[in-house]
């Protein structure tokens, strides 16, 4: 009698790059590369927030193409340069591996979605996550190596529109969809995979991106994300996920489960004093 194989479920799943792998906004790396500083690129991109000329996110692209400093100063180079720069959290190599083939009857395709320049994604992760998993901002470059224009920027509604891509690639249905993201530029595509039956992991207390998810985790070790698809997708409880970390040779050593409630309170505004009429 032939022995029965066990099926195995396919899902995608899918994660923003900027302080969801990594600790620090890659525009502020590449920013201070070039000269630029930290200071000077924030009080631009908040002028860009103000302006509305660009969805959150792709900010960086529009000031590499458009804003003297950055033309004058960035080139292709400096880019590649800038993603060595940028700080990582842990074990993004093993959460790639564990995610493929470690977790019994289930497989995750991992990509990366973001609004930075791809240069900078492949340059930080290279080694870590394969380029064709790799979806960043597609930049044009002149003969010098300056920003010429830009192909696409994957940020806001543009993170959807490569989710969808990916969807129809690899077959899945909505409800097999995981997102990861940690602000504002992903409300969009956690908004869009929630509305889908997919599922949703914020890696942020962003008062924005947090109520939005489906879980919270937060940690400096990518595996983190790991807990939430365990517990959620395949049903596992506390103990069995202990155990899995340990046969992967890794320990929890803390889990607290905090639930965050954003409050704004101001003083009650006094009543109108009525004077009586003379």
């Amino acid at each position: 009698m032939q022995a029965t194989i066990p099926s195995v479920k396919q899902y995608l799943l899918a994660s923003d790059f900027d302080q969801t792998l990594s600790f620090n906004d890659s525009g502020l790396v590449l920013s201070e590369l070039a000269g630029i500083s930290a200071k000077t690129f924030e009080a631009k991109v908040a002028t860009l927030a103000i302006q509305n000329l660009v969805q959150q996110g792709g900010e960086m692209s529009y000031l590499l193409l458009h804003d003297p400093d950055y033309r004058a100063k960035v080139r292709k180079e400096h880019l590649l340069q800038a993603g060595k720069g940028v700080r990582l959290k842990k074990n993004i190599r093993q959460l790639s591996e564990l995610l493929a083939s470690a977790i019994p009857g289930y497989r995750f395709d991992f990509h990366v979605i973001s609004a930075a320049p791809q240069e900078v994604i492949e340059s930080a992760l290279e080694d870590i996550i394969p380029s064709d998993h790799i979806h960043g901002t597609q930049l044009q470059y002149d003969s010098s190596g300056r920003v010429e224009s830009i192909i696409r920027v994957n940020a806001g509604y543009g993170k959807v529109a490569v989710l969808n891509d990916l969807q129809k690639r690899f077959q899945v249905g909505p409800e097999r969809i995981i997102y990861v993201g940690d602000g504002g530029s992903d409300i969009h595509v956690m908004l869009h995979v929630n509305r889908r039956e997919g599922f949703t992991i914020a890696v942020s207390q962003a008062r924005h991106i947090a109520p939005i998810a489906k879980r919270t985790v937060l940690s400096d070790d990518a595996l983190s994300i790991i807990v939430p698809i365990l517990e959620d997708i395949a049903g596992w409880d506390p103990a069995r996920i202990r155990t899995f970390f340990e046969e992967q040779g890794l320990l929890i050593q803390e889990w607290d489960r905090v639930r965050a409630d954003w409050l704004t309170i101001t003083p009650q505004p006094s009543p109108p004093t009525i004077r009586p009429e003379q």
